[in-house]
């Protein structure tokens, strides 16, 4: 049966960690009235269904964990269907509008999220990313840093590369990289439950327009981002979360065309008590909900990341309707604030909402292993390490990625990559970010692979052999360095 363990909220704020966005952490009262559900429930007879699909690896969700996973097993070999409930990849680097992906590199300046989430970035055409150049990052100069710091891309005084992005190349890229690499990729099918075969997942059945079918599969990678599958299958699952981060909030990301970026920008920086004033009306005409801009590819499109709501759950079909009802309303609000007030605004339009709802939380796995707080210290990578993750501040070093946290504790036959990975709530607020999803999409895909072809359990692949697969497809890792420098030390003596 399935364990959601549940925790309270951390008093200590030095427990967790990243609170950048404490003050935009929006709570407002209910919008819609419930009606009390019945208590009663149906009978569903059982039926047969029709299998649609036998293959080696299944990965359930095309966001950036799902399509670095099927990229990464099929490179290896395996034979992989990808099922997406959406009609693109992406998720929500895409759909979702989460069009400012984070930190992939570290303080210094090196990247360290490489392998298939720097191929994609890579793949995208001139004038459809827009960031620091090489030559940048990891510099602390103080007028580099104050230019790129309004461009969301430079941190506690550094340049980090933290491009922002047109989110219909990205989806074209995602598309074209995982059709190349041989993967069978199945658009407007959303996976509905797991199929179990003697307490292990052997695929998944999956809901479309044909109706119900199912799919057989030697391993089962849950890239669904709120773990649908494993949570169904009965794996143990934590959701506590900080309430002081905006980790756990809900909301529909939209874009605003017609706008005139960098005359906000001078607008902002050259008065704050201008800048300061126009939040203060915003916030008075939207009932408190008020949200800045965002830059994004380009200098005539911004970028609203919210407002960013708290106490929905992004597993509760109601709230997330009243997320999607509250969040175009403020839309609409804000649009007519900014083109009232904010110079740059007057001819402003509104360009998109995401097609996606704006989740960042719902569930954790409870994994063989786990990332937590008193790990951030840690300077040495785990045995188990497949990838490396931005620190929060020059304060820490990059994070060991261990295998275990993408491992279930409880059932066979299933692996899980993206933002629902085993972690604890601090470490989630940075875990859930694209560049890190791809990089656990790129682990868990390569590991199916090397499971199908050893014949073993998800659990009981070899990680040296793992690590070596990952190098091999250009990801980073720590460990390969130190043992690199291990040698080079042992030659010279």
């Amino acid at each position: 049966m399935t364990e959601e363990r549940r925790f309270p909220m951390a008093t200590d704020p030095s427990s967790y960690g990243r609170l950048l966005f404490e003050a935009e952490v929006f709570r407002a009262g209910r919008l819609l009235k419930r009606r009390q559900r019945p208590r009663e429930s149906i009978l569903e007879p059982a039926r047969e269904v029709p299998l649609f699909r036998e293959c080696d690896v299944l990965v359930a969700g095309g966001g950036p964990s799902g399509t670095a996973a099927a990229i990464a097993a099929a490179r290896a070999g395996a034979d992989v269907v990808l099922i997406e409930r959406y009609n693109h990849l992406g998720g929500l680097s895409t759909g979702g509008l989460v069009i400012w992906i984070d930190r992939m590199s570290d303080w210094s300046g090196r990247r360290v999220i490489e392998g298939i989430a720097a191929e994609l970035l890579d793949r995208l055409p001139q004038g459809a990313v827009a960031g620091p150049p090489r030559a940048n990052w990891g510099s602390a100069d103080a007028a580099t840093a104050a230019y790129w710091k309004e461009r969301t891309a430079a941190f506690h005084g550094i340049v980090t590369w933290s491009p922002t992005i047109d989110p219909e190349n990205l989806k074209l890229a995602s598309q074209e990289l995982v059709l190349e690499s041989g993967v069978h990729l199945v658009l407007h099918a959303w996976a509905s439950a797991p199929i179990l075969d003697e307490g292990r997942v052997a695929g998944a059945v999956f809901e479309s327009k044909e109706g119900r079918l199912a799919i057989r599969a030697k391993v089962t990678i849950d890239c669904t981002g709120d773990g649908d599958l494993f949570h169904r299958a009965g794996a143990s699952s934590e959701s506590d979360i900080d309430e002081r981060d905006i980790h756990h909030c809900v909301n529909t990301a939209f874009l605003l065309g017609g706008v005139d970026m960098p005359r906000w920008i001078e607008f902002k920086t050259g008065d704050p008590q201008g800048f300061k004033a126009i939040m203060e009306r915003g916030r008075e005409a939207c009932g408190g909900l008020f949200e800045r801009p965002f830059v994004s590819w380009r200098e005539d499109v911004a970028l609203f990341m919210g407002p960013r709501l708290a106490g929905y759950s992004a597993v509760d079909v109601e709230d997330e309707s009243e997320v999607e009802i509250r969040s175009r309303r403020l839309m609409a609000q804000h649009l007519r604030v900014y083109r009232a007030h904010a110079p740059g605004f007057e001819n402003a339009y509104l360009m998109l909402s995401a097609p996606q709802l704006g989740v960042r939380h719902a569930r954790r796995l409870v994994g063989v292993g786990r990332i937590a707080r008193e790990d951030w210290s840690e300077a040495r990578p785990r045995a188990d390490e497949i990838g490396v993750s931005p620190s929060l501040s020059p304060k820490f070093p990059s994070l060991s990625v261990p295998y275990g946290s993408l491992v279930p504790r409880d059932i066979d036959g299933l692996l899980v990559a993206g933002r629902h990975i085993s972690c604890d709530p601090g470490s989630h607020s940075f875990l859930r970010e694209v560049p890190q999803c791809w990089l656990t999409g790129h682990a868990a895909g390569a590991a199916a692979a090397l499971a199908v072809s050893r014949g073993c359990a998800p659990r009981a692949v070899p990680i040296a052999a793992l690590q070596a697969l990952l190098l091999r497809q250009g990801a980073y890792l720590r460990c390969a360095e130190e043992a690199a420098g291990a040698a080079v030390a042992g030659a010279a003596q």
